[in-house]
């Protein structure tokens, strides 16, 4: 795994062992940033469920003012610092060592709001389904912030007619899928 484009294009990134987190390949990442292209400059970007750090890093190096870091598991904490500092992204952010929804309570209290949020939950425990709905009625959001949740092929997502955003679009890979809701 790697950074694929900006100012740590080609660094190599570090991923926790065994099975606890599934990082992003390359490919998909590349698909991904290439539909985000045109609103990842300078913007906001929050990566919940983190991982290794993957895709906020990413978003750094490809001109991302900021990122918050959102990651409980001891490993990919570790990870994720180290591939901030291989990067030189340290200054632009922030690492949040602890629980998805106390994270997102503390970030509310900051009265932070982000123009982009990215959620790769474990796949099959549906987080997604408490998380999005506590999102969508906070201050992290404001008009025309971008969330974009991975899940697998066969989340059901019928529930998302129901909340106050739009499904943009869903792009699909063969194992898993992007979907891009509009507040």
């Amino acid at each position: 795994m790697r950074v694929i484009a900006g100012s740590a294009r080609r660094t190599p990134l570090v991923c926790p062992s065994g099975n606890g987190t599934r990082p992003t390949t390359d490919r998909i990442k590349e698909t991904l940033f290439n539909m985000l292209q045109t609103e990842i400059y300078d913007a906001d970007f929050l990566d919940l469920f983190s991982g290794s750090g993957g895709i906020g890093i990413e978003a750094l190096s490809r001109g991302a003012r900021q990122c918050v870091f959102v990651e409980n598991g001891r490993e990919a904490v570790s990870c994720i610092k180290t591939n901030i500092a291989k990067t030189r992204l340290t200054e632009r952010s922030r690492i949040m060592d602890m629980d998805v929804m106390q994270a997102l309570r503390r970030l509310v209290q900051s009265s932070k709001t982000f123009d982009i949020i990215f959620m790769d939950p474990p796949y099959r425990k549906h987080f997604e389904t408490n998380v999005i709905p506590y999102i969508l009625n906070t201050p992290l959001v404001a008009e025309n912030t971008l969330i974009i949740l991975e899940t697998s092929l066969d989340t059901d997502i019928s529930y998302m007619q129901e909340l106050s955003c739009e499904i943009e679009k869903i792009k699909k890979y063969k194992t898993n899928q992007h979907i891009f809701l509009r507040v």
